[in-house]
């Protein structure tokens, strides 16, 4: 009779897809995979009206059952349109998948995703953490989460600074982990065991975190994993009031008494107009990333790159990692010396002449790819290691060699025929369907090799990356085909994904080389 109570005391104890977290009730979705979702649920109050501009709200308290069935409307981001049903700026929602069976007591580790879109848009908005609870064995939570990115997010002037908040796109992700610290319990979660994992814009948020504030630890977090982290200008909020003038002025504000007054009561479609790239002073041509994090000598004390010098980072076991063509999908078609050197200086504006000098002989005419000119292969591997690559080595110089935690690098090598056919090789983030899943990542993947002579990846990036969140080390539970993963701290090496070939490598002496000079450049070129 005893062990029949217990378990039916087991039973009753497994969470209900109906939750009450206090300031609302949700009713998420149990599925035949095992794995209860609850989607679109609010982790802050509507950003508009008079929150518009400012760090975010908590959320009020609602009446009855809200539905968790469907995910909320990603942010509305640079350059998009007002009237696409699924965008809005009301789109602080957040999802969690959790195991059916998991009970309050589980302390399951809690794997939260940041998604990329180069700070100016929801890129990875909506995939779906099933497959990584199952691949678990319903052994993790996974969280997802809408940011507010472009003008909404990263709108900087000191102007800003007086009547609302710098920087409010990377609250809006803080909020959301103060969220699962607060409530991830009732899903099953540990908020002692939280890994964040972000992509491009996603893994420079991750290393944004560990920088914030001077690096303070502030118990967010226990453990970080970046896919492809990205690092563009950001700079100090004195250098982007001609941004900001801009905005205002193409907003039709540029008369008012009081600017964010004048700002926060147009409609989102006024805004929008205002809400596009313009190139940096001097130059003639935009950037490929507009709105981006700001020195505010607060949540950014000073350029990423010069904190890493010092150290001033949240000491957690970390994994960093890169594609191996980084830059391939943005670079400029360039079929000359010049042509390169416009484009890296309309993305870095502080460039100067003698160092394009340097660069063309670092990124020399290589060998031609298909489809393209014959300097795009230069354009492309310049601009991936300076915005990507060169950032995700540093940091495991750092986290390895001042602050001497535990920390792995991977350089993702998998090829895509479509990919190789088109001259991209492998792509920025042509990992994240790898990580997910195919049919989980959205419609990233489907149709490509991942579904069918690339499969056999899948398991073995989930079982490195599941096997960190869960252990703090991708090698305790990593899939039965994997090799050994070394830690970078060991002759800086790292493992080369790729299909049924993964391998350990040392980082090229040439990349190295090239690195230091970029990252001789970083506090100049505000990275």
């Amino acid at each position: 009779m005893l062990l029949l109570a217990l378990a039916l005391a087991g039973v009753a104890a497994a969470i209900p897809t109906t939750l009450d977290l206090g300031y609302s009730t949700i009713r998420g979705q149990s599925l035949d995979a095992g794995v209860n979702q609850y989607l679109g649920v609010r982790f802050a109050a509507p950003p508009l009206g008079s929150l518009r501009f400012r760090a975010p709200a908590d959320p009020a308290k609602t009446k009855g059952i809200q539905d968790a069935s469907e995910f909320g409307p990603i942010c509305i981001g640079t350059g998009q349109s007002a009237t696409d049903p699924t965008m809005s700026e009301d789109c602080l929602y957040i999802n969690v998948f959790a195991p059916s069976n998991a009970t309050p007591n589980s302390k399951l580790p809690v794997w939260f995703w940041i998604q990329g879109g180069g700070y100016v848009y929801n890129s990875n908005s909506n995939y779906n953490g099933t497959e990584l609870v199952q691949r678990s064995g319903g052994n993790l939570v996974v969280v997802n989460f809408n940011y507010r990115v472009g003008a909404y997010g990263f709108l900087a002037s000191e102007q800003v600074r007086k009547d609302g908040d710098l920087n409010a796109g990377l609250l809006d992700q803080r909020k959301a982990l103060e969220w699962v610290q607060k409530y991830i319990r009732l899903f099953g979660g540990d908020p002692k065991q939280v890994v964040i994992h972000g992509a491009s814009a996603g893994a420079g948020s991750v290393a944004l975190h560990m920088l914030a504030y001077g690096g303070q630890n502030s118990g967010l977090f226990h453990g970080a994993i970046g896919t492809s982290p990205f690092f563009p200008v950001q700079p100090k909020v004195c250098e982007l009031e001609w941004q900001f003038s801009r905005f205002v002025s193409a907003a039709g504000c540029s008369k008012a008494k009081n600017a964010l007054t004048c700002l926060r009561s147009k409609d989102t479609a006024t805004l929008q107009v205002a809400n596009a790239a313009s190139p940096y002073p001097g130059r003639p041509g935009a950037p490929l990333w507009y709105f981006t994090p700001t020195v505010d000598g607060e949540l950014l004390q000073d350029y990423p790159y010069r904190q890493l010098a010092e150290g001033r980072i949240v000491r957690v076991p970390t994994i960093w990692g890169d594609d191996t063509d980084e830059g391939s999908i943005f670079a400029a078609n360039a079929s000359s010396v010049a042509e390169v050197t416009a484009f890296l200086k309309n993305n870095y504006p502080r460039l100067s002449n003698a160092d394009a000098l340097i660069l063309n002989k670092l990124y020399p005419k290589m060998e031609p790819l298909p489809q393209h000119n014959e300097y795009f292969p230069s354009a492309s591997m310049a601009y991936g290691e300076a915005t990507f690559t060169c950032g995700g080595l540093l940091l495991s110089d750092v986290m390895a060699f001042i602050t001497r935690q535990k920390t792995w690098n991977y350089r993702y090598n998998v090829l895509d025929d479509a990919n190789f056919a088109s001259g991209l090789g492998v792509p920025h983030t042509y990992m994240v369907p790898a990580v997910f899943g195919v049919g989980y990542a959205g419609t990233t993947g489907v149709g490509s090799g991942y579904e069918t002579y690339n499969r056999e990846i899948i398991p073995v990036v989930q079982g490195y990356f599941s096997s960190f969140v869960r252990t703090l080390d991708p090698n305790v539970l990593r899939h039965p085909s994997s090799p050994r993963w070394e830690e970078f701290v060991k002759r800086q090496r790292r493992v080369v994904l790729q299909t049924n070939a993964t391998t350990m490598e040392a980082v090229p002496r040439n990349q190295k080389e090239r690195c230091s000079f970029w990252q001789s450049l970083g506090i100049k070129l505000e990275q």
